[in-house]
């Protein structure tokens, strides 16, 4: 297949220059005129960069290691913010009738992320991965998820990536967003990476944050609760409550591998060099530094 090919007519829109999932733009002003309530928390991520890992532990946090409370599915108690579907996923609504304090997730850079959250001074958290990674993992997404065109070869899904054209667009413009707001106290930037590497630094860096005081048996029980083969095998947290026909888990399950450096599985020397040209381009003068591998 020719990566050209790639029809996004049918089921995508175009959002402030970016691909959109055509029901998600449809309602995009109930997204922009959302009200934000200043003790909402943001989780804001990249697709792909460990979304529903932070959101199971921002909820455990908040529930107090309650893993009874913790049952219903992440979706319902997390909302996703711009989310709209014939289904239960429909974010603006959920999280009108929820009481306060909401926890929300979206994938969207700080620049589209509904004013009124900047305005009421909300806390915000951003998961950033290793673009490398993020490709992989968003090309087994583009497998598994029906509405999505078909991928294609991963070199021909990569050039794709790499010129944003992909839904939430680039992945060097929303990352490069985030990181401009380092430096607003209401902002906690997380690396995939770091948490990889030391979760229990990272759960504890996470309830400072929110001004939780963290107890050495808290930080215990949400890490295990939050460990991968945990997540993975939780209901309420692997997305299997989503019809099949609209994510085939047989194709590649939503919690797939989690790890870091599972690029070097599926570049090849060639892809990998074009890639890091590219990457050296388009994020020149940017203080970001990633770790490919820990």
């Amino acid at each position: 297949m020719d990566s050209s090919s790639y029809d996004y007519s049918e089921n995508f829109s175009i959002v402030h220059g970016m691909i959109m999932y055509k029901e998600f733009a449809k309602y995009w002003d109930d997204v922009e005129a959302f009200q934000a309530r200043p003790d909402d928390l943001v989780i804001a991520t990249y697709p792909r960069s460990g979304t529903t890992w932070v959101s199971e532990i921002i909820d455990m946090i908040y529930k107090e290691g309650d893993v009874e409370k913790c049952k219903d599915a992440i979706f319902n108690r997390i909302p996703y913010l711009e989310s709209r579907s014939e289904g239960p996923m429909n974010g603006v609504k959920q999280l009108k009738e929820m009481s306060s304090p909401r926890i929300l997730k979206t994938h969207l850079s700080s620049e589209h992320l509904p004013i009124s959250f900047w305005e009421k001074n909300c806390k915000m958290i951003y998961v950033c991965r290793n673009a490398k990674d993020v490709a992989v993992s968003y090309y087994y997404f583009f497998l598994m998820v029906s509405i999505h065109p078909n991928p294609g070869s991963f070199p021909e899904f990569v050039e794709k990536f790499m010129d944003g054209q992909v839904p939430y667009g680039s992945w060097y413009q929303h990352t490069r967003s985030w990181w401009e707001k380092r430096k607003n106290p209401h902002v906690l930037i997380l690396f995939y990476e770091d948490l990889k590497e030391d979760i229990r630094k990272e759960v504890k860096k996470m309830m400072q944050f929110l001004g939780r005081k963290p107890s050495e048996e808290l930080v215990d029980k949400i890490v295990h609760h939050t460990s991968f083969q945990e997540m993975k095998n939780n209901p309420a947290s692997n997305y299997t409550a989503i019809p099949e026909k609209v994510i085939n888990q047989k194709v590649s399950p939503f919690i797939r591998k989690g790890i870091t450096g599972d690029w070097k599985n599926y570049f090849t020397v060639a892809l990998n060099e074009r890639f890091d040209m590219h990457y050296e381009q388009q994020m020149k003068g940017c203080t970001l530094k990633l770790r490919t591998e820990i």
